[in-house]
């Protein structure tokens, strides 16, 4: 209660409190000149009954009358008298038990409760925090965010310019701040100049306005934007963003290096250092059916295996690990390493077949766009005409609609790609095409992250979120020297040699079999060493450089806490 005046004073200050009080004191001076009124026609009235009361007894007459208590103890005999008390009820019912509540509610009570809970919604990132990520759109690449955000401990708000959705958001646990996107203040009160990064994820125009805003705040603050356009790139550039993301390319160029027709060569999908991490489609290549041991790829050619997707599920390697034909191997190594292995396998898989992609959208012209980079044909299936670029590779036409499926040559093709933007539709169009060819290759887009497990189960064998992709990406870039998120849920990572397995070999160390992570390259002051063998020592004072999942990471990290070393 003790700060009810100050709220109080706060609303009656404002410009909107200002006016609301004028409303209430004219209501209220209405009000007492009918009061007073009725008072003194209740004297003229009562005079002329032949009845002499005093001023206070005309009030208190007029005050229980218009508030309908009428106890009665004071009453008129004529007829005009008592069509002066119906009058003066009838108002009081009007004025005193439906016009005051409603207007002490709206001009008073609703602003009060307004400016207490706009008082709830947080206005500045406290002094204390420093190196946090500030956010401009909640969406669902957004959410993602703020959970790997969250996994990694790094502080964040979310800057939004509605009050409702911020004190919901606050609510729900997030961390915001209120204020508009476009005003300078809002990101000085959000800390922009101590803040480690600013990613805005919105439209565009709106993500424009907002990096040239910060800009103008601090020339320090490192800017990532995405960009649905390609001349939108060079714009956010321009105001002064650092790093741009086109989403709808990189889930394109990641469908077409996963597609198993076309060739089965490693394609890169990520860089720490001199360390290269990369995807190879096993799909008629010598190596399915064997084992990881048997295949000998460390021996012959330098990479090593650090994981196997299977169907959408990721699989640590382990030596007995079977490769199937739908495999996808992500391959470890160096520059050398990664032309070696291509070298040995770009005769294998080789298909004129066209792949099929169901929805000529962004994220559909992106995958062809990457799959010709790889000399791979395609068939794009739209059903809008005016998105038709090249009608010899066009069917124009419904995509569940089986004769459409089949012009496309859905049952020739080895993958189909789903792109549109509704997660329902593509769980439709998942279905429909597995049932139509239980053996063909299904990629597909997810645009929420908690669908993904729904079009796994339709009998999608890979499936991109565009959620996942844009969190990973803004973490990649922000961590850049610390982990590398390489895939949903796979991460490479730097950590300094723990204590217990200084001097210890590789193989010794036994890093692989008790928490499930991969020794892709030891880094010293002299340079990196890439792909160790199991007889290189673990040097003292060096850094590992590990691929693994998350849970694996936090095994690693469990089992060889990082410590201070001894002097």
């Amino acid at each position: 209660m003790k700060f009810l005046p100050a709220e109080i004073m706060a609303v009656l200050r404002s410009r909107r409190g200002h006016r609301n009080v004028r409303v209430l004191l004219r209501f209220f001076l209405v009000l007492v000149g009918m009061i007073v009124a009725y008072s003194v026609i209740f004297h003229y009235l009562m005079a002329r009954e032949g009845h002499d009361h005093t001023w206070m007894t005309g009030l208190y007459w007029t005050l229980t009358v218009m508030s309908t208590l009428g106890f009665g103890d004071i009453t008129f005999h004529t007829d005009l008298g008592r069509g002066f008390s119906i009058a003066v009820l009838l108002s009081g019912i009007l004025f005193l038990l439906v016009l005051l509540p409603f207007t002490f509610i709206e001009f008073f009570y609703e602003p009060w409760m307004a400016a207490q809970a706009a008082a709830r919604a947080p206005r500045e990132v406290p002094a204390e925090i420093r190196g946090h990520v500030l956010l401009t759109n909640d969406d669902a690449v957004t959410a993602a965010l703020v959970r790997r955000l969250d996994q990694y401990k790094i502080p964040y708000a979310l800057v939004v310019s509605q009050l409702d959705q911020a004190l919901l958001l606050h609510d729900l646990g997030r961390n915001v701040v209120l204020g508009e996107l476009d005003d300078p203040d809002t990101w000085r009160r959000a800390g922009v100049e101590r803040a480690a990064l600013v990613a805005t994820t919105a439209g565009d125009f709106r993500n424009t306005s907002v990096v040239s805003t910060v800009r103008g705040v601090s020339s320090e603050v490192r800017i990532i934007s995405t960009a649905g356009t390609e001349p939108a790139v060079d714009v956010l550039k321009l105001a002064g963003c650092d790093h741009v993301l086109r989403l709808e390319e990189m889930i394109g160029q990641a469908f077409a290096r996963r597609t198993i027709g076309g060739d089965a060569m490693a394609h890169l999908i990520g860089r720490f250092d001199e360390v290269l991490i990369a995807e190879a489609t096993t799909h008629r290549t010598p190596l399915v059916g064997k084992t990881l041991s048997e295949t000998r790829l460390r021996e012959t050619v330098g990479v090593t295996v650090a994981g196997v997707w299977e169907r959408g599920t990721f699989q640590l390697a382990r030596p007995e690990t079977v490769i199937s034909n739908h495999s996808v191997l992500v391959l470890a190594g160096s520059e050398e390493h990664i032309f070696r292995y291509n070298e040995l396998f770009c005769i294998y898989n080789v298909s004129d077949v066209p792949v099929v992609i169901l929805g000529g959208g962004r994220v559909g012209r992106a995958t062809a766009r990457a799959l010709a980079v790889r000399d791979i044909d395609y068939r794009i299936v739209e059903s809008l005409p005016a998105r038709v670029r090249d009608p010899e590779r066009y069917v124009v036409g419904n995509a569940a609609e089986i004769e459409i499926l089949r012009e496309a040559g859905i049952e020739e093709t080895s993958t189909v790609v789903i792109t549109p933007h509704d997660d329902d539709l593509n769980i439709y169009l998942t279905i429909f095409c597995r049932k139509l060819r239980p053996d063909i290759q299904i990629l597909c887009r997810a645009t929420e992250e908690r669908n993904v497990a729904t079009l796994h189960r339709a009998g999608a064998d890979i499936v991109m979120s565009y959620a996942s992709m844009g969190g990973s990406s803004i973490v990649n870039w922000l961590q850049k020297s610390k982990v590398l998120m390489v895939a949903e849920g796979l991460d490479l990572f730097r950590v300094p040699v723990p204590e217990a397995l200084e001097g210890k070999t590789v193989a010794e160390s036994g890093i692989r079999d008790r928490s499930g992570c991969s020794v892709v390259a030891i880094s010293t002051a002299q340079g990196m060493e890439v792909v160790p063998g199991p007889s290189e020592v673990i040097p003292q004072g060096a850094d590992l450089l590990m691929i693994g999942t998350a849970e694996s990471e936090e095994k690693f990290l469990a089992l060889w806490p990082d410590k201070p070393k001894s002097s």
